[in-house]
């Protein structure tokens, strides 16, 4: 690996696409006329080289765009990689066609194991040479979103403030504060309503298109290969909503009318979601520099590997986490495979959120500078039902230290990020139905896909009175969940993750050393086995197991009550 400096003092290069087409021709040649697995093997090594340089310069550049959209330089490196992007990917995809169909896979399946031969069969299922000016299309509709969401000017008291920004207002101890912001906020997504409807029309029928000229009925299936789905169906992700609906759905109605007495109001308002106390929700104490430095503390008494993975977090700035007006909303885990370093990138915003990214983000970021030690790098490419359980797990974990952030509001914080997780679950259901719904019938008009949001509503959220907001309340509540535009079919993940993290809650409010160590486990476990074998081995039940969910619930109203 390369020597790892701080990340503003990163070197970047663009990479040049004809240079790196060479570069991978030359290793696909070697690779066919290699004599033996052993020489073959020896020649994907160089592959693993070649992949983490070309990943890294584009990541530097994306973070660096993201940490100022307004960024000259970065934002047309941005343009130049998404029209690049899907020609790298032809070659990656040729690349591992001749893994594939290698005549000495046995020794290679060996040595970087059966997932994944299996994640590349539904990688070469999913992409075809004659896509890249669809995905071309794609990728310049997703930066046309990402540009709106990032650009938003609201003004509120002689400042201007972006959505990130606008944030502790939403959640304000102050109901009318709450009515106002949310105001500007459907405000603002109602300017802009006509162009994100033709951006996601744009999608929608893009990625049909994609999937019809791979053969496909509908987007679905592809949708499914893209997210490496490649132990379950979307039959065994429907049953699982189906559990969802019958056990979640009723317990965080539950939960929703115990906020609304808290409250001491007649009914909930869309202006309430996210509000759990009277007095408001609790927030960090500190400032952002002393919240890292609590979660410094709390990771170098968690345990001997967290404290060296958030020191060298520390020591190499691998942080950009204060809001700023041109920044990119919303956070996120990357990482720079050539340093074996993950990034974290978030928009403090002076809410409880802030301390989400020090327990959520890192509990990505951890598992991911774990897994950077594996010189299999294959055992990296983990699928997202997995990795959102390293996160969403990481939040329970930190709960013993949870005073650091919160003071004498601990109590207050944990029972609020148990309601909020419980509550979660229907909502990124409905989210995932939305979207099959979508691309099943992508003739749809964006008020019918409305429509249906609407219809959804009431099966998975039927405590949700938007009144009479202009925006929200006509169905449009789901343009601002940007995965329905980035990545879709993602938002599942979440929930099945989530359902896994409670199992955790359980285990660690029973056994902490127990509940860790399996963490532990299924955090070097990384991508080497299917995600409901290594559920198994580190003693989870899948989620989509009849039962799961309904005995996950019974434990969580012992908790309640």
């Amino acid at each position: 690996m390369a020597e790892m400096k701080k990340f503003k003092d990163l070197p970047y290069q663009r990479v040049v696409y004809e240079e790196v087409e060479k570069e991978y021709r030359a290793l696909m040649d070697e690779f066919k006329a290699a004599k033996s697995g052993e020489e073959q093997f020896e020649v994907h090594k160089k592959y693993y080289a070649l992949s983490n340089r070309t990943t890294t310069m584009m990541t530097i550049a994306q973070i660096r765009f993201d940490i100022n959209t307004e960024d000259e330089f970065y934002g047309k490196e941005k343009e130049y990689y998404d029209e690049m992007e899907p020609k790298l990917a032809n070659l990656i995809v040729e690349y591992k066609r001749a893994v594939y169909d290698s005549p000495y896979r046995e020794y290679l399946e060996g040595k970087i194991g059966k997932v994944a031969f299996k994640s590349m069969e539904l990688e070469l299922k999913s992409f075809d040479e004659k896509l890249i000016p669809l995905m071309q299309e794609e990728n310049a509709l997703i930066t046309r979103y990402d540009k709106i969401i990032a650009g938003a000017k609201i003004e509120w008291e002689g400042e201007t403030l972006n959505l990130s920004l606008l944030r502790p207002y939403l959640t304000s101890n102050d109901r009318s504060v709450r009515k106002k912001a949310y105001g500007k906020y459907s405000a603002f997504f109602l300017s802009h309503a006509e162009e994100l409807d033709e951006i996601y029309d744009g999608l929608v029928k893009n990625r049909t298109e994609q999937a019809r000229q791979m053969g496909y009925e509908n987007y679905i299936e592809l949708g499914y290969y893209r997210m490496n789905r490649n132990c379950y169906d979307k039959d065994m992700v429907e049953n699982y909503r189906n559990q969802v609906k019958d056990y979640f759905v009723p317990f965080a109605e539950k939960l929703h009318e115990r906020r609304r007495q808290r409250l001491g109001v007649d009914k909930l308002s869309y202006i309430d979601t996210g509000v759990y106390f009277l007095d408001g929700n609790p927030k960090p104490i500190g400032t952002p520099e002393e919240i890292v430095r609590s979660g410094q503390k709390m990771y170098s008494e968690m345990s001997a590997e967290t404290k060296e993975f958030f020191d060298f977090m520390m020591e190499n700035e691998l942080f950009d986490v204060l809001g700023r007006k041109t920044k990119k909303a919303g956070g996120y885990m990357t990482s720079l495979p050539e340093y074996g370093a993950p990034f974290i990138f978030a928009n403090f915003n002076g809410t409880s959120g802030d301390v989400d990214v020090i327990t959520h983000e890192c509990g990505h970021a951890f598992q991911g500078y774990l897994s950077a030690q594996d010189p299999i790098q294959e055992h990296w490419d983990i699928t997202m039902e997995t990795a959102e359980i390293h996160s969403m797990s990481m939040e329970f974990f930190a709960g013993k230290w949870i005073g650091l952030f919160f003071g004498d509001r601990a109590g207050d914080y944990k029972a609020m990020h148990l309601e909020d997780a419980a509550a979660f679950i229907p909502y990124g259901c409905m989210v995932d139905e939305f979207q099959h719904v979508v691309y099943a019938n992508p003739e749809l008009t964006p008020e019918e896909r409305r429509q249906e949001w609407m219809k959804l509503e009431k099966i998975y959220r039927p405590h949700m009175d938007f009144e009479d907001d202009p925006f929200f309340g006509k169905g449009g509540y789901w343009q601002r969940q940007h995965h329905i535009y980035r990545y879709p079919f993602y938002y599942i993940d979440y929930c099945l993750a989530q359902t896994c993290a409670f199992q955790y809650k359980v285990m660690m409010d029973e056994d902490y050393a127990k509940a860790w160590q399996s963490y532990l486990k299924l955090c070097r476990l990384s991508a080497s086995g299917f995600y409901t074998d290594m559920l198994k081995e580190v003693g989870l039940e899948s989620p989509f197991e009849d039962g799961c969910v309904r005995k996950i619930i019974a434990k969580l109203e012992e908790k309640m009550e």
